[in-house]
């Protein structure tokens, strides 16, 4: 087995499992934390043109939901993931809520989606586990209409975003085998560098690339900040593997190295982004 096809393997029994299993249970607090993301994503979707809009790795559909409110009854918006329980919670609050977005159980690098469909990509924090960068980019081209837009927030350098990487420091003296980060890797800064970013779209088939960094305010509440670290991340997935002495004392170690962050009732923190704008290249052919 080649190493692209095992780690897309990888991937998908992460997210098919405890990764994904954490994201569902974790929703509302994510969902919160990150909106200002979703009113950024959202905003350019009703800025741009065209009304048929894919979300990437759109996780349990806070922000695919919130496009097809803001596009009803018109536009639509199909979210796309490759774990199975975020897509049945994503639709699950779809039905709820009577809100006019489809979702599909799949790996958007190989989709078979209808070419020329969409007027708009997006993705909050999804396009960064892709393990074939430039075919996934190549994939979406295609659904995409000729002069289709793409929008997408990944995260800089993991220095640059102390929060989430203090878990780990925190936790690998009590924790040996916790894996270390692959930054040539997918994973959540697999988009760190931006040149990285433009060689990847400029191969794939999107035009007019703009990188503009952006660091955005976060929040949680202090109350939630245990239960955030027990589920999510590395850490969060370890945890689940230890005995209850090794995760208790793993807990109080990482929760204090993260007092730092507590502000009263709130766990503040700064996003270190890039927000990255394509066009779909008229010129470039289908793959």
């Amino acid at each position: 087995m080649d190493g692209t096809r095992r780690s897309a393997d990888d991937q998908a029994a992460r997210w098919n499992g405890p990764g994904g299993n954490a994201w569902v249970e974790t929703q509302a607090v994510l969902d919160e934390m990150f909106r200002p993301f979703e009113d950024l994503l959202v905003d350019a979707v009703s800025a741009g043109h065209g009304s048929r809009v894919l979300d990437v790795g759109c996780g349990t559909g806070g922000i695919t939901l919130a496009v097809a409110r803001r596009l009803a009854p018109a536009g639509r918006c199909l979210g796309v993931d490759i774990s199975e329980p975020v897509i049945a919670a994503a639709r699950a609050r779809a039905e709820q809520e009577g809100t006019p977005a489809s979702f599909v159980r799949a790996d958007a690098q190989d989709h078979a989606f209808e070419p020329a469909s969409f007027d708009f990509v997006i993705s909050r924090f999804g396009v960064m586990f892709f393990n074939d960068s430039v075919r996934a980019f190549e994939n979406l081209r295609h659904a995409s209409t000729d002069e289709g837009r793409l929008r997408f927030v990944a995260w800089r350098a993991p220095a640059e975003n102390p929060f989430m990487t203090t878990a780990e420091r925190a936790a690998a003296p009590l924790l040996p085998d916790l894996p270390a980060r692959r930054p040539d890797g997918p994973g959540q800064f697999a988009f760190a560098d931006p040149e990285k970013i433009r060689r990847i779209l400029a191969d794939s088939g999107w035009a007019e690339t703009d990188i503009q960094p952006i660091d955005v305010p976060c929040a949680l509440p202090e109350k939630e900040l245990a239960h955030y670290l027990t589920r999510l991340g590395p850490v969060g997935l370890a945890l689940r593997e230890v005995d209850e002495r090794t995760r208790e004392q793993v807990l109080e170690t990482v929760r204090a190295a993260f007092d730092t962050f507590v502000q009263g009732p709130e766990v503040r923190f700064t996003a270190a982004c890039w927000l990255v704008g394509a066009r779909a290249s008229s010129a470039s052919s289908a793959p």
